[in-house]
């Protein structure tokens, strides 16, 4: 990382001093902060709180730029007041409609940890999760994303979710089977439950079905609004001589 700061400090210094990125990129990091931190405070996280994180950012920018404009008489001659402040509210604007179209994450919600297994139990606050462990050479899975199903298995989905302090908020496990003759993700169930944020290895929770038959399937981790905090991929295939002695057992605290 260092050398990169480097190399775009030599070769990028006229660009990188150009103040329309200089204040667009001011904003875009105070309207992360602002959505990040607003629902800290209040403790809950929706559209609303989203929409008047934005706002606030956007006064407070346009206050800073209007500010140093005045100041500043370099600023004035480097740049148009008129311009920089249709970029700010373009950027605004093009945030305001990746979130609606469920194109940015849900901050400051974060999944951590999510495993597809055979068994989940909860015993005085330690869930205790049994699943087929990934091949040696797979360093970037912790299960295998393929179940070995028998009739009488239960196919369990479970998560480990960041969340700050005191925020509340219900997400949602959607579990959902691609279709191959329709070509499409066909959704069978949506479980919901409470996140209650504080706990630093993140809230922990997990949903499971019943009587489901093979193929491609997925779980989907949202929050009620349909922003999607993760995905998990697996394939069920049928397979009544698996040996669950294989299984690997772990315990969360």
């Amino acid at each position: 990382i260092l050398v990169i700061l480097l190399l775009s400090n030599e070769f990028l210094r006229d660009r990188i001093s150009n103040k329309y990125l200089q204040f667009g990129a001011y904003f875009f990091v105070t309207f992360t902060f602002f959505t990040f931190f607003t629902p800290v405070i209040f403790g809950v996280m929706n559209t609303l709180l989203f929409i008047l994180s934005g706002l606030g950012s956007l006064l407070l920018t346009l206050t800073f730029i209007n500010f140093i404009y005045r100041k500043s008489p370099t600023t004035r001659s480097d740049i148009s007041r008129f311009k920089i402040t249709l970029i700010i509210i373009g950027i605004y604007a093009t945030i305001n409609v990746f979130y609606y179209f469920n194109l940015i994450p849900p901050v400051p919600l974060s999944l951590q940890n999510g495993i597809v297994a055979h068994n989940v139990e909860k015993q005085d606050n330690i869930f205790t999760i049994s699943y087929e462990q990934s091949a040696l050479f797979n360093v970037w899975e912790t299960y295998d994303k393929t179940f070995n199903y028998a009739p009488s298995d239960t196919v369990f989905v479970y998560t480990s979710i960041f969340a700050p302090t005191d925020l509340s908020k219900s997400v949602q496990h959607q579990w959902q089977r691609y279709n191959r003759s329709l070509e499409e993700w066909r959704t069978s169930d949506n479980i919901s439950y409470e996140v209650v944020g504080g706990r630093r290895g993140g809230f922990r929770g997990y949903t499971f079905k019943e009587n489901v038959t093979p193929g491609k399937w997925r779980v989907n981790v949202i929050t009620k609004e349909g922003l999607v905090l993760g995905k998990l991929d697996f394939t069920i295939v049928p397979d009544s001589s698996f040996n669950k002695s294989r299984l690997t057992t772990v315990r969360f605290r």
